[in-house]
């Protein structure tokens, strides 16, 4: 169990010691992990029912905080933490009111808030969500990785077979054809706009370390100029600085720059070169039909 060490009051000795508590963290996860009542239970009940979960000694129990007058360390400790509990939600404050002969008394008992089935399946599924964000964002970095792996040739083919796959002009061997190889005049392919040919865009892939300047677009919109070709595509592993974001903004040509992470959302998203290994469909109670069926 991880500890932390404390200066404190021996009211046994009437002497100053140091006195080793639970960590804060393990107090928290035993505060939340404690069988509460309906109505919540009084702070010293919470102290005394962790101290005898962590089976601490009757120094630990009553050493004092500083000095004789001091409130019982272990209990300040347990309090701390509960505070901060409270002000994340995690726990609650209830009052329960009790009459005397002379006066009303009221009394502050503190529980961990219990959530409906609702607000516990919404929060498994924000797991579920949030889980799922992080295997996409893991499989775009390995996709990623194997093209920096693989041949330019191959990743000139790879991003035409995205475009197939994102609508572009029909079936992979009508729609479009890699060109790459030197003395391509910056187009690595060209690709059908529509399933008739009328319209081309032409396309530059490019795997790059460093983010993409302004000189590979200008020379690839140069191309574009060069083939009488109104659009273009240009596609890296890495991305783009704003002085290239901007030209392409500027440009008379249609350009659109697609980023690596852009690149591999696409392919996840198109199927090309991942592969599905699990599905999980999520249900829930269709109210319409119980009503419908209640009548």
């Amino acid at each position: 169990m991880e500890t932390i060490t404390k200066k404190a009051w021996n009211p046994s000795t009437e002497q100053e010691c140091k006195i080793k508590l639970p960590a804060g963290s393990v107090v928290e996860k035993a505060l939340l992990e404690l069988d509460y009542p309906a109505g919540g239970l009084h702070k010293r009940k919470i102290a005394e029912a962790l101290a005898e979960r962590f089976s601490l000694t009757d120094e630990q129990k009553n050493a004092k905080l500083g000095s004789p007058n001091g409130p019982r360390a272990f209990n300040f400790h347990v309090g701390k933490v509960t505070g901060t509990l409270i002000k994340l939600g995690k726990m609650v404050k209830t009052k329960s009111g009790r009459r005397d002969i002379n006066r009303e008394q009221v009394s502050e008992e503190i529980r961990v808030p219990k959530q409906d089935s609702r607000d516990s399946r919404n929060t498994l599924e924000k797991s579920i969500e949030g889980n799922y964000q992080e295997i996409r964002k893991k499989l775009a970095e390995d996709l990623l990785q194997q093209i920096k792996e693989n041949t330019p040739v191959f990743f000139e083919k790879l991003v035409i077979d995205l475009l197939v796959k994102m609508g572009y002009g029909g079936s992979r061997e009508d729609a479009g054809r890699a060109v790459g190889g030197s003395g391509d005049g910056g187009i690595d392919g060209i690709i059908k706009a529509d399933p008739l040919g009328l319209n081309v865009v032409y396309v530059q892939a490019k795997r790059w370390e460093g983010n993409v300047g302004a000189p590979p677009v200008r020379d690839f919109v140069g191309a574009l100029d060069g083939e009488g070709v109104q659009e273009g595509i240009f596609i890296t592993t890495s991305d783009f600085n704003p002085a290239a974001k901007e030209f392409a903004e500027r440009s008379s040509k249609r350009v659109i720059l697609i980023n690596g992470s852009e690149l591999a959302r696409y392919m996840i998203n198109h199927n090309v070169g991942v592969s599905t290994t699990k599905t999980y469909e999520i249900k829930r109670v269709d109210s319409d039909y119980f009503t419908e069926n209640a009548e």
